[in-house]
């Protein structure tokens, strides 16, 4: 039986975030939904996986339930399919970040331009245009756009560093960042957006979005695209590899 798998996420102001843990898991574990959620002050950031109709459920009681009570109104989702389940148990944790970048990056006041996948390579393919892989070394290695800089970076929060030692506002004038599901490539847009970049863009719902909405015969990804599940990585099509 294929199982419905949903990544999602949203920067939104949560003060009450602990408090919400306990009802979100107990709403996960009555839909028989299992993966990963996070909660902090600054959103939610998760994948759960399910059949078709707890997955649906999970996703309305987001979006209109009386549990987040509109506040996750602009909720990034995407959709995909695992022949097996691809995690093992549910988890709904409490973190200081949804990503850890630290407190220099604010995504609720000011982020790049979104940039859709279907313009996403006219973008890609200007020479004016920096395009940076924001993702973490292993990841980039499995696949990435053709003519992309790869950060070398361990962990995001490193970037910071990456940032500070390769990245000049007075030189690089475009940039356009990616990353699996569009969470980091956010975070990132806003941090340097605080440093004084001029033009930062990022693809609208990352890599999957993009190998969900382009064929593959116009597409300029290369490889696969890492997740943090049991299928590894994925395809155009957002396929699972062949094991």
């Amino acid at each position: 039986m294929a199982h419905r798998v949903a990544a999602f996420y949203q920067f939104a102001a949560l003060p009450d975030f602990r408090e919400l843990r306990e009802p979100l898991r107990a709403l996960c574990a009555a839909l028989q939904l299992k993966g990963s959620v996070l909660l902090a002050h600054e959103g939610i950031n998760g994948t759960l996986a399910g059949n078709d109709e707890g997955i649906a459920a999970f996703v309305d009681a987001l979006q209109h339930g009386p549990l987040f009570a509109g506040r996750l109104d602009h909720l990034e989702l995407k959709y995909s399919t695992a022949d097996a389940t691809p995690f093992r148990r549910l988890k709904v944790r409490l973190k200081k970040e949804i990503v850890t970048l630290g407190d220099a990056a604010d995504p609720t006041r000011q982020v790049g331009t979104y940039v859709d996948a279907i313009n996403w390579n006219a973008l890609i393919s200007d020479p004016d245009t920096l395009v940076l892989d924001t993702r973490n070394a292993f990841e980039v290695a499995m696949g990435t756009f053709e003519g992309a800089v790869d950060p070398g970076i361990r962990s995001f929060g490193e970037f910071k560093q990456f940032t500070a030692e390769r990245l000049d506002p007075a030189k690089h004038r475009r940039i356009a960042m990616f990353c699996t599901g569009g969470i980091r490539c956010e975070k990132a847009s806003a941090y340097l957006l605080a440093r004084g970049f001029a033009e930062v863009f990022h693809l609208k719902g990352g890599i999957l979005k993009y190998l969900e909405g382009v064929p593959e015969s116009e597409s300029r990804w290369r490889g696969e695209c890492f997740v943090f599940d049991e299928r590894v990585a994925l395809g155009h099509g957002l396929r699972e590899r062949q094991k």
